[in-house]
């Protein structure tokens, strides 16, 4: 299994161990949203550098499905690493009372992802900590995530991998079937789903992905087209912010 998805654990974990150590950091902190990619990036975490040393925070709003931090918490007993639960709904309340704010699903989803990274940080930075990254590979092709926030970490360890290789992998580790088995989600609004937001399944995404790699990223067919747009369309979220020093060289 691990050959066919073109990257072992034992990479994964070797990568994450040399970024623990290299850092000189105490432990990890990793966002916990009760679904696949933060289980399964959770679980490299714990068999890199053992559960102790591995936090889950899992950062609800009012629109959080409670069932969410239910499967988290089931996660880190089984794995046998530390949660803990911190709304993050005061914090979206300041931001509401402050004048001219317009709350819109666009802005209140980025805002959240924002605040949650924040919050990360924050016990990174207090409990001297890393924060694990837990982007997949076909969200990052996509650019569905938001800047600076749920794709800002200090390391990503399933970023090579697609969003259905990650459910193969939560097979091989052993995550439970009530987060594998659940709809994808970000959870920025109540019934929200990333398949019904993007306006197609991960199957179609990633196996069009894949042909559009291979292909020269030339779209066959209307479903490569789509997604072949949203590729380009994104290719801000993927590339170092415009700066006028990436040319310039420093001491030799």
């Amino acid at each position: 299994m691990e050959e066919e998805l073109g990257c072992g654990m034992g990479q994964v974990e070797q990568m994450i161990r040399y970024t623990y150590w290299a850092s000189g950091c105490t432990g990890i902190v990793v966002g916990l949203s009760g679904g696949v990619d933060s289980a399964v990036a959770a679980a490299f975490c714990c068999r890199a550098i053992g559960p102790g040393r591995v936090l889950g925070l899992s950062l609800p709003s009012s629109v959080s499905n409670p069932q969410d931090i239910h499967d988290a918490a089931a996660l880190c007993t089984m794995r046998g690493m530390e949660h803990r639960t911190i709304s993050i709904e005061p914090v979206l309340q300041a931001f509401r009372s402050m004048p001219g704010f317009a709350d819109s699903p666009y802005v209140m989803g980025n805002l959240m992802a924002r605040v949650r990274m924040a919050v990360l940080y924050y016990h990174a930075n207090r409990e001297n900590r890393l924060v694990c990254g837990t982007s997949n590979r076909s969200e990052y092709m996509l650019g569905y995530c938001t800047k600076f926030g749920d794709n800002a970490a200090d390391f990503q360890p399933i970023l090579h991998l697609y969003k259905t290789d990650v459910y193969v992998m939560a097979q091989e580790m052993g995550i439970p079937a009530s987060i594998i088995q659940k709809a994808p989600s970000a959870g920025l609004w109540a019934g929200q789903s990333d398949e019904g937001e993007i306006g197609l399944s991960y199957e179609e995404i990633d196996a069009s992905l894949k042909r559009l790699e291979a292909g020269g990223w030339k779209a066959s067919g209307p479903t490569e087209a789509k997604v072949l747009e949203l590729v380009k369309k994104s290719g801000h979220k993927r590339s170092m912010v415009p700066n006028l020093l990436t040319t310039q060289k420093g001491p030799e």
